[in-house]
């Protein structure tokens, strides 16, 4: 009995193959978090697909980036700590404003007076958003850095 249940999540996820194609061959269930994640702070601008096309973007000066293409314009690498920079701050993009921008700035780079754990969540969700957008890749990277 106790079989069945560690295998029923595995055999629930394969009547339906496309998620499991689509999220990261390395943490899916990273992916799938990340996959919420970016719904609530990015796909404003970026678009539910990725791709650039988010319902804000009729107010924007430039048009946000395509990022199903981020290997593709790497010959297939996909620069997770890169990325990872560019989300937290540490690559400074003045698309995304200051890191106080209220639509996502302080989720990701959330201080909780010194705390441990605000630094692992925020640590945590920037881990799961960038497998996120490692899995929508259009073409799969050949190569993660």
């Amino acid at each position: 009995m106790l079989a069945v249940l560690f295998l029923l999540p595995l055999v629930a996820g394969c009547s339906d193959p496309e998620p499991a194609e689509r999220f990261s061959k390395t943490a899916p269930v990273l992916a799938e978090d990340g996959a919420i994640l970016f719904g609530r702070y990015c796909a404003s601008c970026h678009g539910p697909d990725g791709r650039g096309g988010g319902p804000v973007t009729v107010v924007l000066r430039d048009r946000p980036a395509d990022l199903t293409s981020i290997a593709a314009r790497r010959d297939g690498v996909f620069p997770s700590a890169e990325i990872r920079h560019h989300i937290d701050g540490r690559i400074a993009n003045p698309s995304h404003g200051s890191r106080e921008m209220p639509v996502w700035g302080q989720r990701f780079n959330q201080q909780l007076a010194g705390s441990a754990v605000a630094d692992e969540l925020a640590r945590g969700r920037l881990v799961a958003l960038v497998d996120y957008l490692q899995s929508i890749q259009d073409p799969p990277p050949s190569k993660v850095e």
